[in-house]
This record gives C-alpha cells, structure tokens and sequence, in this order.
C-alpha cells in the first residue's frame, strides 16, 4: 500500500490537490482509499441523542452503524495512523492533513512563509495558491493543480513508495534512521525502500486477536533468544520453526 499525505493551512489548496490525486489515481485503474484529518476540537460524526450516541454514551468500545448505502464507524478516541491503515486493502491512501507523520508528502501554501515553516525533507511537490508566484522553492517543484496536473501525477507515481512500518522511533533504528528520517532519504535517492529492517527481517511473527503487530528487529532477538532458550530445554525438543498461541 502506498501512502502520501497532502498537508496545509486551511484556504490554501489543500482538498483541491488531495481530490485531484485521488480522481487522478482512480482513472489510472488504482483502488483509492482516504483519509481527512481534522484539527477541531468539537468534532463529530455523530448527533446527539441518536441511536447509535446512545449506544456509545452507555460505554460500547465501538459502535457500527449500518445504513442502506453507508456505514459508519465510530470509535470515542484519536486512533493512530497504523490502525488506520490497517482498515484499508486497497493501492493507495490518500490523506488530507498528518504532516508530520512519516510519509511522503505535497505541500499546499500561499504564501513563502508557510513554506519556510511546513516545507521539510519529505516534501517532494508543492501545490496550493502559491503556485501563481513560484516555480521552485528550495529545490522543491511548485506545480498548479490545474494547469500542471499530469507533472504532479508523475511525482506522485515516481516518489511515492510502499508506507513504512511505522515504527516507534525510540525502539527501532535498526536502518540508522526514525521512520521519518527514513523518507527522506529514500526521497533523496541516499536509501531505497527495501533498506528498512523491521519489515524485511520478522523472524518472529505476532498475532493478537488475528492481526499481526510489528516487532521491530531489536525486540525480535530478545524474544527468540528468549523463546528458543526455553523451549530448546523441554523434553522432545526438536530444532524447527516454533508456533506459540496464547489463549
């Protein structure tokens, strides 16, 4: 799955460059998923008073609501990124907002100063109303939506790889850098995609309740030194791949 996200003040461009990325990928035959990030406090899909509150408001984790032509999903927290992602099977995932989440990313702005303060190493294109005064911004392509759309596909499709692991940067560096870090260099040409460690080496595998969580590669070796230590003790022990479930 590939992941890029569109990030910008507000009246900038924004949904303007995120709807054409996903209409643009759409008719080049991809499955497109998305994601909108909002910054407001008091924000709700859901109106008060009705079934599927009620349902939340006496405690429910989680509340499904299915109508004839939708179906809502609706969880009473922040969920992260990775869970997120995890809800999606389709090519790509377009998102409005998350810049500083560790994936390539297009910038919308309208003025340098946003530029100076949003535009970092994971900025591989640079969209919005600035685009009617610069062409280039420290390297940085700057591309109208409109009258450049076929230029900002190409980016798009060239620069944009399968998402990381997102990993907790406090536990994994195995490749010398954060997921974040990691970007861009992969965007600068320094690292490919495959020198990530943590999916490319999972030795041990770990489901919980069906899902599979990443272990980065420092907390693999704990675990299958400390596994393999035990198990090679037992009476019958035989050298071989291991299988452990909990219930």
């Amino acid at each position: 799955m590939r992941v890029i996200s569109v990030g910008g003040y507000t009246k900038t461009g924004k949904t303007s460059t995120t709807t054409l990325i996903i209409s643009e990928l759409k008719k080049r035959g991809y499955t497109v998923s998305s994601i909108k990030d909002i910054h407001f406090e008091a924000f709700t899909m859901e109106r008060e008073g009705s079934d599927s509150w009620q349902h939340r408001d006496a405690g429910a984790e989680a509340v499904i609501a299915r109508g004839l032509k939708e179906t809502f999903y609706i969880r009473p927290k922040k969920m992260p990124l990775s869970d997120m992602l995890a809800m999606f099977d389709t090519d790509w995932v377009v998102i409005e907002g998350m810049k500083r989440e560790p994936l390539p990313k297009i910038i919308a702005a309208e003025s340098i100063e946003q530029l100076e303060e949003l535009v970092d190493k994971n900025t591989f294109c640079i969209t919005g109303k600035i685009s009617k005064e610069l062409k280039e911004f420290k390297g940085v392509p700057v591309l109208d939506n409109f009258e450049q759309a076929d230029e900002i596909m190409k980016l798009v499709e060239e620069k944009v790889f399968e998402v990381l692991p997102l990993a907790d940067e406090e536990c994994c560096t195995e490749c010398g850098f954060s997921c974040f870090d990691m970007v861009g260099e992969i965007l600068a040409g320094r690292m490919k995609r495959e020198d990530c460690k943590t999916d490319h080496k999972q030795d041990i595998k770990l489901y919980v309740a069906g899902k599979e969580i990443t272990i980065v590669p420092f907390v693999q070796r704990i675990l299958k030194t400390m596994v393999t230590g035990f198990v090679s003790n037992l009476h019958g022990y035989k050298e071989g791949e291991i299988e452990i479930k909990i219930k």
